[in-house]
C-alpha cells in the first residue's frame, strides 16, 4: 500500500458501552459537599482520517444515576437536563489538534437541555490492543446551559465531566 493510500484512509472507532464511564461531580451544599453521578447510556465515535479527526458523544439524560432516586428525578426535571424535552446530551467537537504524541486539543458543542455551549479540554488517547482508550475532563458551568443552581444557590458552578472511554473498530 502507498502512502497516498494510507494518509486517504479514514479510520473510525466506537464506543465499548461495556469498558467505557461518562461521570459528572458537582460541588453541593455551599461547597461542603459534592455529589457524583454518572450516566449509564451513551454512544460515540472518534475517526481520524484526511480531513482530521471527530469526537462525537451522545448520552441518554434520563439514564443519570447518583444513587439518590429522588435527587435523580429532580435532576431530570425542568431545573436541570428536562429530559421529557431534551432526552439527549450530544458532544460534537469542530477542532481536534494533536499537542503532542498521545494528546490532543480539542473543542466542540455541548448541547444539554435545550442549549448549547462551547467547551475545550485535553484529550489523552493511547492504543489499547486493536482499539483505542480516550480519557477527558472539562468543565462547564451549567447555568449557560439554562440549569438550576439549587434552593438557595445550593449548587456550585461548575460540573466537572469526566470520560474514560474504550473504543473499537466496528
Amino acid at each position: 500500500m502507498t502512502t497516498t493510500a494510507i494518509e486517504q484512509t479514514t479510520t473510525r472507532w466506537t464506543v465499548d458501552p461495556e469498558n467505557t464511564a461518562v461521570e459528572f461531580a458537582v460541588k453541593t451544599f455551599w461547597g461542603l459537599a459534592t455529589v457524583h453521578g454518572r450516566f449509564d447510556g451513551f454512544d460515540g465515535s472518534y475517526e481520524s482520517g484526511p480531513d482530521g479527526t471527530t469526537i462525537e458523544l451522545t448520552i441518554d439524560a434520563d439514564s443519570l444515576d447518583t444513587g439518590n432516586k429522588t435527587r435523580d428525578n429532580h435532576l431530570r426535571s425542568s431545573s436541570f437536563f428536562h429530559v421529557t424535552e431534551h432526552p439527549q446530551l450530544r458532544f460534537t467537537s469542530t477542532r481536534v489538534h494533536e499537542v503532542r504524541d498521545g494528546v490532543l486539543h480539542v473543542g466542540g458543542r455541548l448541547e444539554a437541555a435545550g442549549k448549547s455551549v462551547w467547551v475545550e479540554f485535553p484529550a489523552f488517547v493511547r492504543s489499547a490492543g486493536d482499539g483505542l482508550e480516550i480519557e477527558a475532563t472539562t468543565t462547564v458551568d451549567q447555568q449557560e446551559l439554562g440549569m438550576s443552581n439549587g434552593a438557595l444557590g445550593m449548587i456550585r458552578r461548575p460540573v466537572t465531566l469526566h470520560v474514560d472511554a474504550r473504543l473499537s473498530r466496528p
